[in-house]
């Protein structure tokens, strides 16, 4: 969850859903003039005119002096007499977010410099209608500044955040429970109804049946089956099936609660009772448990804490800053 935003269109979102909506259509080139056939007989030489003398050759003096060119920040868009230099241009790509720069930079480089050039070809249209002067969209152009102002505070609030090594850890300990991770092999036996999709040449087995046979394996792995062959014998999951039934590490939040909640609490090494989720029934053998090291986990334990600081410091602007509302208008 954000700890802070606004409500309102910016110039990103603006140029978001130009992106994706926008066709700028291109120019098409004029229809190449039809070849003239070729002449077969030579026309005579005209008699050449005698050219007058050559004009005497102006004095230097007289000569217009080079126009200098910033070679360091050349113009690169020019709409009308307005000219855009290559550092305004970046200037405005650097406040965009990373995705649209990304493509400004990449294959919709010049699609987005021509909606650049068609927005600032509408604006300067809207300030010759003096539309610019309306009260309306005064107000509405002080929100957008208003806006802007208070998310680049934001911003560098954020960016400016010191997280002491204390508060780290101390989250650390806090969520060390949620950075475990289980590795783990299982057999799947679907029922009617499940989301995996029946093998060809399976029968659809009733729920009573699907645990039946799920328990009938259990009864063989714990008399010393093999539970990889066995798993690639009977497992409904194709994908972990033909790996004999191997699930790799994953941590919580990745499979579905039932399944969790066995593979998170059963004894390492001892294959458990089948757990019936939406798949089916699974019978599970736990591996081996692990937790991550703070190290692991520093960088998303620093994302989450920073905004949530940098929101008590925006806290602490607003009680030097008191803010009144009244009630009669808006109500309590």
């Amino acid at each position: 969850m954000k700890a802070f935003q606004f409500v309102g269109l910016s110039t990103a979102a603006l140029f978001s859903a130009l992106l994706v909506n926008g066709q700028t259509p291109t120019p098409k080139k004029a229809a190449p003039a039809p070849a003239k056939p070729a002449v077969t007989a030579e026309k005579p030489a005209a008699a050449a005119a005698p050219k007058p003398a050559a004009a005497a050759a102006k004095p230097a003096s007289a000569a217009k002096p080079a126009v200098a060119v910033n070679t360091s920040d050349p113009v690169v868009i020019q709409i009308g007499s307005a000219k855009v230099t290559k550092s305004e241009y970046e200037g405005f790509l650097a406040g965009l977010p990373e995705q649209i720069k990304t493509q400004a930079s990449g294959p919709n480089k010049r699609r987005v410099a021509e909606q650049y050039a068609e927005l600032k070809m509408m604006a300067m249209e809207a300030r010759k209608r003096k539309m610019d002067q309306d009260p309306k969209t005064k107000a509405q152009m002080a929100f957008q500044i208003d806006q802007m102002l208070a998310s680049s505070l934001f911003k560098e609030i954020s960016d400016k955040v010191t997280i002491d090594e204390a508060a780290i850890k101390t989250a650390y300990e806090q969520t060390k429970s949620e950075a475990e991770e289980v590795k783990a092999k299982h057999i799947l036996i679907r029922f009617e109804g499940s989301r995996v999709p029946l093998k060809e040449g399976k029968k659809d087995l009733k729920k009573e049946e699907s645990l039946a046979k799920a328990k009938e394996l259990k009864a063989k792995i714990d008399g010393g089956g093999d539970f990889a062959a066995l798993a690639k014998a009977e497992s409904d999951d194709a994908g972990s099936g033909a790996a004999g039934g191997d699930l790799g590490f994953f941590a919580k939040g990745q499979m579905v609660p039932q399944f969790e909640q066995a593979a998170f609490s059963q004894p390492i090494g001892k294959v458990g009772e089948p757990v019936e989720s939406p798949f089916g029934y699974h019978l599970i053998l736990v591996e081996e448990r692990r937790s991550k090291g703070l190290e692991d986990v520093r960088k998303s334990i620093e994302d989450k804490l920073r905004p949530e600081m940098a929101k008590k410091q925006v806290d602490a602007i607003k009680l030097l800053t008191p803010i009144v509302i009244d009630d009669t208008y808006f109500g309590k």
